[in-house]
């Protein structure tokens, strides 16, 4: 029971670590970079940038009319009940806990740019000449490093159901 608590105590922690870090560095960017400005990191490859996506990965549905800010949001809540419920129940292997708490911390620092701002801050922003990258912020890495653990889980560790 007390090494239960301790591994749930390390995935809340990796929960609320990954969304300070997010919603701390779009606090600095929101308040350091003006909307589209550009500031060269490594010119020719990486700015910093200050953009907002009212959609969902790569701005789908950006331009739907609104209603896809409540539904993102949903759907990110049903996401993380689903992931902290696996957490919970040890129906993942170590890993695929991390996974989850790297994606419920992500999911919700975007849910909180809905919230906060009515969109999500992306400033991130990675191209080579005329190839963008779409910008993005911590909580979209995080999404997609827990989603990339998660599909390595699943290959290369099979949970042994109890029945």
């Amino acid at each position: 029971m007390v090494m239960q608590r301790k591994k749930l105590f390390l995935y809340g922690a990796i929960i609320v670590l990954g969304l300070l870090a997010d919603q701390l560095t779009k606090y600095l960017i929101l308040q350091n970079v003006h909307y589209l400005e550009r500031i060269a990191v490594i010119p020719g490859f990486f700015d910093l940038t200050l953009a907002y996506n009212p959609g969902a990965a790569f701005s789908f549905l950006a331009d739907a009319g609104g209603w896809q800010k409540f539904f993102f949001m949903g759907l990110a809540l049903v996401i993380c009940i689903y992931l902290l419920r696996g957490i919970i129940r040890d129906e993942f292997g170590t890993i695929g806990k991390v996974a989850a708490a790297l994606i419920i911390g992500g999911a919700a620092g975007n849910v909180a740019d809905r919230l906060v701002h009515g969109h999500v801050v992306d400033f991130l922003l990675f191209y080579y000449h005329n190839w963008f990258y779409p910008a993005f912020n911590v909580a979209d890495s995080l999404i997609c490093v827990g989603a990339v653990l998660l599909v390595l889980e699943s290959i290369f560790h099979q949970k042994k159901k109890t029945a």
